[in-house]
């Protein structure tokens, strides 16, 4: 006999402020748990150290978990200069000093050199795996970590302000892959010095923002009912992906697994809908998604079918 699923069917995305010292994992259990969700994830990791914008996918909406995992980032990173540490935050231990300051001048000549794809070298303490270990992981045992460079895309990365001569403030644009303690400790070495992250907020994540976003503890006080009606639609972060409307009967093909003909829903779509051949669309009858699906030949095939 199969076993029952615990917990209640919900669908949709909730964007959660977190704040800091709680892992995202963390967040996520408490939020399901308070809304009693049977299936619950995160859409990126935000280190415990680090607050903001955490979208959080419930039931059907863990299937489009990877387009805001592929979207854009924004991020408020402060800097601390004079101390490299080990985690490449402020967490870590003190691995080497500087006493050299710079001043705005000297970072915003080096700036440009930070955007646009560059070769990034993650941090020792991450989740990247190194021959099938994690590399934090292997890190906490003193063992030996090489990770090799690898291209990130930095969108927008502009100097907002300097606190004082020790800090420095940025506002940061990246796409997927890219991390912050990397970014901080490059520029730090780029100015002669040295430096770690002494604080780092998420002020988006695809189409989540903090316009959107409700603190943890608020979501935790509220009545569970009151949390679900402020959830967002499965298809909230779709918003990228082209969509094309389907007749009752076409939906029904699609939900079933079966391909429909493009010709006919391409003529009722809008025309500036950019259709391309192997491209991923959202099928949507009457507003609500109905599977992720893929142009082939003359044919929309379901990829990802929702069940809502």
């Amino acid at each position: 006999m199969a076993r029952r699923r615990r917990g209640i069917s919900i669908n949709g995305w909730l964007a959660v402020d977190k704040p800091l010292e709680i892992t995202s994992s963390t967040v996520v259990n408490q939020i399901r748990r308070h809304l009693d969700a049977a299936k619950a994830g995160h859409g990126g990791t935000l280190d415990p150290l680090a607050s903001g914008v955490l979208p959080i996918a419930f039931g059907e909406a863990t299937k489009t978990v990877a387009y805001v995992m592929d979207g854009s980032k924004s991020y408020r990173v402060m800097l601390k200069f004079g101390e490299a540490r080990s985690t490449d935050d402020a967490e870590g231990e003190v691995t080497a000093t500087s006493d050299h300051r710079p001043d705005a001048d000297a970072i915003n000549a080096v700036l440009g050199d930070f955007i646009g794809e560059i070769q990034q070298v993650p941090p020792k303490f991450s989740a990247i795996k190194v021959n099938g270990k994690r590399a934090y992981d292997l890190a906490r045992r003193d063992e030996d970590v090489v990770l090799k460079p690898r291209p990130i895309l930095i969108k927008d990365l502009r100097l907002v302000d300097m606190p004082d001569r020790d800090h420095a403030v940025f506002e940061v644009v990246s796409g997927k892959g890219a991390y912050m303690r990397s970014l901080a400790r490059d520029i730090a070495l780029r100015l002669g010095s040295v430096g770690h992250i002494a604080a780092l907020r998420r002020t988006s994540a695809g189409p989540f923002s903090e316009g959107n976003s409700i603190p943890l503890q608020q979501l935790l006080e509220m009545d569970p009912e009151a949390v679900i009606e402020k959830l967002l639609p499965v298809e909230t972060a779709l918003d990228d992906i082209p969509a094309l409307a389907l007749t009752e009967v076409e939906a029904q093909r699609l939900a079933s697994g079966q391909p429909v003909g493009l010709l006919a829903v391409a003529k009722r779509s809008d025309p500036g809908t950019p259709v391309a051949q192997d491209g991923i669309v959202c099928a949507k009858l009457n507003g609500r998604a109905v599977a992720l699906a893929e142009i082939q030949g003359g044919e929309i095939r379901p990829v990802r079918v929702f069940n809502l």
